[in-house]
């Protein structure tokens, strides 16, 4: 079995590696297939194109994204759409181009309307209007489900979606204006810690709600839904409604995650909230209970799994 893992460095695409490098390592029949963005452009039609026809993988995993926080998304929104529409149009049509049957695309939750039911099930997409701060990404990780489903109503392929809630662990993005809250929390905390400051600036009210999965749940959950029976997949989703959400079903406000992330990395000084700054989505937080039916839930507690990104935080991001 030959399996190509786009964006194999990225957060996720690098757990979903290290899992499927452990099955291998226990002794199971599999050809991993890598390229960094260095060695393959994914925006690149014709390099695309051209990977996809000499590796000839017999699956791929869809991991490879222009990512970002709030910050990030409202400077570069014509970057996240563009590359995201372009990495998604390349890997799906090529795939399909050289025979690959199965594929599984990684999504966001933000795809939902800002003003979706909570918790945001799968029958919220294209219900309303999105997140302004995040609909060229949105728009783009929409398009790449409809691109799945598209191609398995024409061509009778088993491309599939999955949705995560919002990410955090090893590998993340910790840079101070382009990560998301929770990486950028870890390190304007540690930073304070660091500096002696008796007072931590975070931006917005406080009061936004939100859910997190430690990436090792995500790529356990990946590769869940990738290894199962057609079938069974068919049976709990649709033909145009065929993505699967992947969270904890828990959430907790910007505030209380502040508060978490101070006590692990020691801070005792005072939180001051900047509501001058966007909020983004009031509340976001995963429907799962199609995932459950299917027999797969969260197991790494928000705590424990904070602590641990703070340890490799501390062991791999330079602290200057």
């Amino acid at each position: 079995m030959k399996i190509y893992v786009a964006g194999h460095r990225g957060m996720v695409g690098s757990a979903i590696l290290r899992r499927l490098q452990a099955r291998q390592a226990a002794g199971d029949a599999l050809e991993l297939i890598t390229r960094s963005h260095a060695e393959l452009d994914l925006t690149d039609q014709a390099a695309v194109r051209d990977f996809m026809a000499t590796e000839r993988p017999d699956q791929v995993i869809l991991a490879a994204a222009r990512v970002g926080g709030i910050h990030a998304n409202n400077t570069y929104p014509a970057q996240f759409i563009y590359e995201n529409l372009m990495i998604e149009c390349n890997v799906i049509h090529q795939a399909f181009a050289v025979g690959v049957t199965r594929l599984l695309q990684l999504g966001s939750s933000c795809i939902y309307p800002r003003a979706a039911a909570q918790p945001m099930a799968e029958a919220a997409l294209l219900t309303g209007p999105l997140e302004p701060t995040n609909e060229p990404y949105a728009i783009a990780k929409i398009a790449g489900i409809k691109l799945c489903e598209s191609y398995n109503r024409q061509y009778g392929v088993d491309y599939r979606s999955v949705m995560p809630t919002n990410l955090y662990g090893p590998g993340d993005n910790f840079h101070p204006e382009n990560s998301h809250v929770l990486p950028a929390l870890i390190r304007r905390f540690h930073q304070a810690v660091r500096d002696g400051a008796d007072e931590v600036v975070i931006w917005g009210s406080g009061t936004p709600m939100r859910e997190f999965l430690h990436v090792d749940d995500m790529a356990a959950a990946s590769l869940f839904v990738m290894d199962l029976e057609r079938a069974v997949y068919d049976r709990e989703t649709e033909p145009m409604l065929s993505h699967i959400n992947v969270g904890s079903g828990v959430d907790l406000s910007i505030r209380a995650l502040a508060e978490l992330v101070a006590r692990v990395t020691g801070f005792a000084g005072r939180l001051v909230f900047d509501a001058s700054k966007p909020d983004g989505t009031p509340r976001k937080l995963m429907d799962v209970s199609r995932l459950a039916r299917l027999g797969w839930q969260a197991s790494i507690p928000l705590e424990q799994g904070v602590e641990s990104t703070y340890a490799w935080f501390l062991g791999h991001v330079p602290q200057d």
